[in-house]
């Protein structure tokens, strides 16, 4: 399929960007507390330069030092000092052709109270003292603790109003010298944007940000000028707007990334926010005070799982939003739309839903995922699978690390030129890799990328391992590309891989290898300690999602509420079981990622799912299961029984082949259960180390 119309030229304004393919803005933390970019940052996104994108917006920009940050190390132009080091950057973009579009940026209610002032106190003291930083993130729980004791200054919104689901723990109506502070603090760092050669700016209004703030009736509740009426909603931004073009000139290109929906119906409360018809609304004003294209975006924290999509999400479910908004307006409009394929986008384009096609995900996953469509492979493309590692990731590293976010399936993310320039002292040695999972091929291609010879042996049919399972959940194929994708790459790396074969001692002492990397993955949980627990109403969760297993219309009783347990739960709902879930954690899915937990209980719910926290398993008979909680034992009557407890590593292997003399690191789920990014960041840091 030819792409004719993404690599066909477009202006945004008075600016031409070179086609039609926007890295929209996603914060990964790689910059520094003085909101300087770092090499690092300016690498990663010179990466994405050279790999065909057209406009680039690096992740959050603030305008000011004093108000809240949302990460310590984001980017800034508060200050000149911003100036020259930003117009580096710009430079390096523009060797490859691509623009540069710097999003300025405020939190608001969303934002961390613990940054507060604190930033103009830190930054002289990190510009002189390096080693400062590595200090703060270890007191970050220190912080956040505060924070949540209320010792920390509140936060500003446009009113007081209810808390956001993530973020602030106080805040305040921000006071009319405080509006007209900000209002001059955008103002003044799309002028030291200009200044620096930066192509255009962006106002981030979504995902519940301080402008997006303003124009929602669910935040602002003002009374005066700035709140009340449509156009009193609308005045912070028109007010920043205007400003930006009387001081920039009325050709400095200007985007504002625009909530086209807050979304508030798909979590039941239509009554919160404002909904698309309003956001046509805000649109069709903003082209008529001056703006030269919508980024159309939706939801904010509340909602976030309408912004940031999960897995479960189909491509291009809310492309609809921007085919509304460019019915109202004639200027450009820029989309995500959760686009995962070059095909998808040619087709949105042809169709007339936007534009430009935007992602930030796509490229973080493959930094050259323009490049390959653009020269006719895209079947070679890295596809991001909504895994939310680098979100989840994210936030931990950034706040607790004061390292960048990672990606599941590229972990050259942050280190691209150390990805680039890796030790090549493999020699030609062999390694045998067990295991052909997201681990095990992973490793392969970073020892390959070495000048290692790795050899693969799956003891089954087909590639996966533990993504198979993952994969068969609910809404859940996606996850399934990754490994598609893998092994596109390891075809294209010569690497072999043998099926159908177990590793055994024996047969690794006749390879006789440099070393083995044990990829083996994990075996579900089977307590023998518990009675019964073999019974022949006893079923495992892996059993159930791959189909091994089959249950209707029965009463079940499922223990563990992880997300394989969840999605288990979702199966059975869809085959009439009835079922239970017995937890012995104080919450759903304690350990993992909200989004999850958030996603897959939107579709359990409904089926009228008991969910028993703080429950414990004692023993299974052929009525049922007793269990355990404060109140003291009881019996659950069901039919059946699925056990979802986790996986334990499969790694006995691994002192048997030590014993042979042979080098050998157990990777991924034989060394530790976890996700695919979980298992993938073992595997390349394991293979980095040999």
């Amino acid at each position: 399929m030819a792409f004719d119309i993404m690599f066909s030229p477009m202006k945004i304004g008075k600016m031409e960007v070179k086609n039609r393919v926007v890295m929209t803005a996603a914060e990964f933390s790689l910059g520094q507390p003085n909101g300087e970019p770092t090499e690092r940052l300016m690498n990663y996104y010179e990466e994405r330069a050279k790999g065909g994108v057209g406009l680039i917006t690096p992740g959050i920009t603030r305008v000011n030092d004093m108000g809240a940050a949302s990460t310590f190390t984001q980017l800034s132009m508060s200050s000149d000092r911003h100036i020259e080091p930003m117009r580096e950057m710009a430079n390096r973009l523009h060797k490859y052709g691509a623009k540069l579009c710097i999003q300025l940026h405020h939190p608001g209610r969303q934002g961390y109270a613990s940054s507060i002032n604190t930033l103009p106190l830190i930054i002289p003291i990190t510009d002189r003292f390096p080693k400062v930083p590595e200090m703060l993130f270890k007191a970050t729980p220190v912080l956040l603790g505060l924070e949540a004791k209320k010792v920390c200054m509140s936060l500003q919104a446009p009113s007081k109003c209810e808390l956001s689901a993530h973020g602030a723990t106080r805040i305040h109506a921000m006071s009319k010298r405080e509006i007209h502070k900000l209002r001059d603090d955008f103002i003044a760092a799309a002028v030291r944007c200009k200044k620096a050669g930066v192509d255009c700016v962006e106002l981030h209004s979504t995902h519940g940000y301080i402008l997006q703030q303003f124009l929602s009736p669910n935040t602002n509740k003002r009374t005066d000028e700035y709140g009340g009426s449509f156009d009193n909603r609308l005045r912070f931004i028109t007010e920043i707007i205007d400003g930006i073009k009387t001081q920039c000139g009325r050709d400095y290109p200007l985007i504002v990334r625009l909530c086209a929906d807050e979304m508030y119906d798909r979590i039941g409360k239509p009554e919160k926010g404002y909904n698309l018809e309003e956001g046509k609304k805000i649109a069709k004003r903003l082209e008529e005070i001056g703006v030269d294209a919508i980024n159309v975006s939706s939801a904010c924290y509340d909602t976030y799982n309408y912004w940031l999509e999960p897995t479960s999400f189909e491509p291009g479910w809310r492309a609809y939003l921007a085919k509304e908004i460019k019915s109202v307006v004639n200027i450009p409009v820029i989309a995500a739309n959760f686009i995962r394929s070059p095909e998808q986008a040619e087709r949105q384009l042809e169709e007339g839903y936007q534009d430009f096609v935007g992602s930030a995900r796509n490229f973080i996953c493959d930094p050259y995922w323009a490049k390959k469509a653009e020269e006719g492979h895209p079947e070679k493309i890295r596809r991001c699978i909504g895994c939310l590692h680098c979100i989840k990731s994210f936030m931990f590293n950034a706040s607790f690390k004061g390292t960048p976010g990672e990606c599941a399936l590229n972990p050259a993310v942050g280190i691209e030129k150390e990805y680039e320039n890796m030790p090549k002292t493999g020699r030609g040695f062999r390694v045998i890799i067990i295991g052909a999972g997201p681990a095990g091929l992973t490793a392969a291609i970073t020892l390959k990328r070495r000048g290692f010879v790795p050899i693969i042996l799956e003891k089954e049919k087909e590639a996966g391992g533990q993504v198979n399972i993952a994969a068969a959940g609910p809404y859940k194929d996606k996850l399934h590309w990754a490994i598609e994708d893998m092994l596109t790459e390891c075809k294209d790396l010569g690497i072999e891989i043998r099926y159908n074969i177990e590793a055994t001692p024996e047969l690794i002492k006749e390879e006789a290898p440099y070393a083995v990397l044990l990829a083996s993955g994990g075996t579900p949980v089977r307590p023998r300690s518990i009675e019964g627990i073999d019974g022949d109403n006893v079923y495992l969760a892996p059993d159930i999602l791959l189909g091994k297993a089959e249950l209707k219309d029965k009463r079940v009783a499922l223990i563990g509420s992880g997300l394989t347990g969840l999605e288990t739960c979702e199966k059975l709902n869809e085959t009439g079981n009835r079922v239970t879930i017995v937890e012995m954690a104080k919450a759903v899915a304690e350990n993992a990622w909200f989004q999850f937990v958030d996603d897959s209980l939107s579709r359990i719910k409904p089926y009228g799912t008991e969910i028993l926290l703080n429950t414990k398993l004692v023993s299974i008979d052929k009525n049922g299961v007793t269990v355990e909680d404060k109140n003291g034992q009881r019996k659950l009557e069901a039919d059946a029984v699925v056990l979802s407890m986790g996986v334990r590593p499969n790694n006995a292997l691994a002192d048997e082949i030590e014993a042979l003399g042979i080098r050998c690191y157990a990777i991924g789920d034989a060394d530790k259960g976890g996700t695919i990014g979980n298992a993938t960041q073992s595997a390349f840091h394991t293979a980095m180390m040999i």
